[in-house]
């Protein structure tokens, strides 16, 4: 799902508001988790998971066409999800069983 396929839903869902209002509402909501995630700070959706910057240490690296030059990688924080049970279980009971290979 796409962003505007997010608003197009909650539209949907909520006819009273615009579209623009609800990309605002949108927009406004990612911006402070972005800003959350900055500060270090812990995000937690209950019944659908939560967010967390995880630090990665600083590493040598290899250059995956010419294996032998070593490359630095500096440290960095990365975004991290972790699923909720809730999110989990309805996925589960929901997503259809795949038969055959492929």
């Amino acid at each position: 799902m796409t962003k505007s396929e997010l608003i197009d839903e909650v539209a949907r869902q909520v006819p009273g508001l615009s579209k623009r209002d609800i990309e605002i509402v949108v927009d406004t909501i990612f911006d402070a988790m972005t800003e959350a995630l900055i500060r270090r700070d812990r995000i937690e959706i209950r019944g659908f998971g939560s967010f967390v910057a995880k630090k990665r240490r600083a590493r040598e690296g290899r250059n995956p066409r010419r294996p032998e030059i070593k490359v630095s990688v500096p440290q960095k924080h990365v975004p991290f999800f972790t699923c909720g049970k809730e999110l989990r279980e309805r996925v589960n009971e929901l997503t259809p069983t795949s038969t055959g290979g492929g």
